[in-house]
């Protein structure tokens, strides 16, 4: 085969070299931004909601000899402290997230951050491991970015974050904002590295004036603190089918997933992301409505095949099946009619189906207080774009799971798992570490591990495991819209999602 000729080789010399010459501006632009620090990423705001304050998550100590967790932050937070002067054989990671990670319904004695803790102790105990709980009740990702930017000044060696079931609580606009495609927002996430386009975002919008002026109109104010829609009486009844608004919703958390890999990025401190994992076959819809353009006859039918269903689910359930089915074929929009014959299927054995069935029930949801199907999907997107390890909680729990359905098994309510539940997450968390050079264990560290594990329940005394009951079924009645806190007069109550 002849080789390329002589002339050819210099047309693509040449067009290499002009490629490059376009560049250089941009490249010296770059530079120049880095040395005088300007434009950082970690700059840029949330084009999709503001707050009326950010307050910081940690104070001094009254000593000054420990950060701890600010009073005004308690009702999200269970008090919390770290060392001000990091000792030097410490290693110090931050665990940033939702309830979750501060261990509901107990507290951040049995969350995964103290088995972690003791884990990490028992493979290496000649450093000196800190684990850090930053786990605020209702908390979205919109909330736990600050905090990411925040611990960023305490020298963590490590973030971890797990943030996902409370991205539908606060109400908030998002007008016709839609999932952005993958290709477009890898595009934009390696585009907002760089500090020339930050530098140029922020100018282009205070040249047109919105940058003050016009913050309210572009985007949602919200409290401080988290005000969510089921914190008052009457909350559940907020929530309504709207497929944009869900959009939107989900767009953000992708947004706030790749801002946070960004900012932990560029300060130079790995992060993992944990892929959160849900309740699926013991926690029916929050909350279910007919498709819009149901009649007032497909309606009355819909409920009468359903009544007859019900009083053969004990005794006969190939016959209850089929009514649910039609029911089903006037009305497949209706969550838990849909939970209904995931149950079924699953007495019947029929577990693949059933599955899908559940999967359906909790997407259908009309107060999504599961992470979505899509979002559990972004969480690994993300970590792949962003080269972010990704500790998949969801797959330990559907592999720990009879039949791959978590369960009342390993959770006690629709997302919280058990104590075990907790230990089995932070065993997983721990392996990564390893896999990832973090740690380094021992011979024989596993047995080590269940000593502290064992050692650490016994300090607990019962008033501890009563009040996380207690806990259990006050959150029950909220997540069931059975709350008697009134909003305030003053206070403008939410618009409908």
């Amino acid at each position: 085969m002849p080789s390329a000729s002589p002339n050819r080789w210099k047309v693509c010399a040449f067009r290499l070299a002009a490629v490059l010459i376009g560049l250089a501006p941009l490249v010296l632009v770059e530079a120049a931004l880095v040395v005088l620090d300007i434009g950082h990423p970690s700059e840029s705001g949330d084009p999709f909601v503001g707050f009326s304050s950010v307050r910081p998550l940690f104070v001094p100590s009254g000593d000054g000899a420990r950060y701890e967790i600010a009073p005004y932050r308690l009702e999200q937070f269970v008090l919390e402290s770290f060392e001000a002067d990091k000792p030097a054989a410490a290693f110090r990671i931050f665990v940033i997230g939702d309830s979750t990670v501060q261990g509901n319904p107990w507290s951040i004695e049995t969350s995964f951050t103290k088995w972690l803790e003791l884990s990490l102790q028992a493979a290496d105990p000649s450093r000196h491991w800190d684990v850090v709980n930053c786990g605020g009740i209702s908390y979205a990702s919109y909330r736990v970015v600050p905090i990411v930017q925040e611990v960023l000044g305490y020298q963590p060696d490590l973030l971890i974050v797990h943030s996902s079931h409370n991205e539908f609580l606060e109400d908030r606009t998002y007008g016709r904002i839609k999932r952005m495609p993958r290709g477009v927002a890898w595009t934009c996430e390696r585009l907002s590295r760089l500090r020339t386009t930050n530098v140029l975002s922020d100018g282009v919008r205070r040249l047109a004036g919105r940058a003050e002026d016009n913050a309210a109109k572009d985007r949602t104010v919200l409290a401080a603190e988290v005000e969510a829609l089921l914190d008052y009486r009457g909350g559940l009844e907020f929530y309504h089918r709207d497929d944009e608004w869900r959009q939107g919703v989900i767009a953000h958390y992708e947004f706030n997933l790749r801002r946070m890999a960004a900012i932990a990025r560029d300060a130079g401190v790995p992060c993992i992301f944990i892929n959160p994992a849900l309740n699926l076959r013991d926690s029916p819809p929050f909350k279910s409505e007919h498709r819009a353009d149901i009649s007032a006859d497909e309606a009355d039918r819909f409920d009468e095949l359903w009544t007859e269903a019900r009083s053969y689910y004990a005794n006969d359930r190939p016959r209850a099946l089929r009514l649910l089915r039609a029911a089903v074929a006037i009305d497949d929009q209706h969550a838990g009619l849909r939970y209904d014959i995931a149950k079924c299927l699953d007495a019947m054995g029929l577990v693949e189906d059933a599955r899908r069935e559940y999967v359906a029930a909790k997407e259908l949801d009309i107060c999504p207080l599961r992470i979505l199907e899509s979002m559990n999907q972004a969480v690994l997107d993300v970590g792949h774009d962003t080269q972010t390890p990704v500790m998949d909680a969801r797959k330990l729990f559907e592999q720990l799971s009879r039949h791959g359905i978590p369960g009342g098994d390993w959770f006690v309510d629709h997302v919280h798992p058990s104590i075990r539940g907790y230990q089995m997450l932070a065993g997983e968390l721990a392996d990564e570490l390893v896999r990832l050079g973090v740690v380094r264990p021992g011979e024989s560290w596993t047995a080590r591990r269940d000593e502290l594990y064992a050692e650490h329940l016994r300090s607990l005394d019962t008033l501890y495991f009563t009040k996380g009951q207690q806990h259990l079924d006050g959150l029950m009645t909220w997540a069931q819209g059975r709350v008697t806190k009134q909003r305030p007069a003053s206070t403008k109550g939410p618009k409908a999602p």
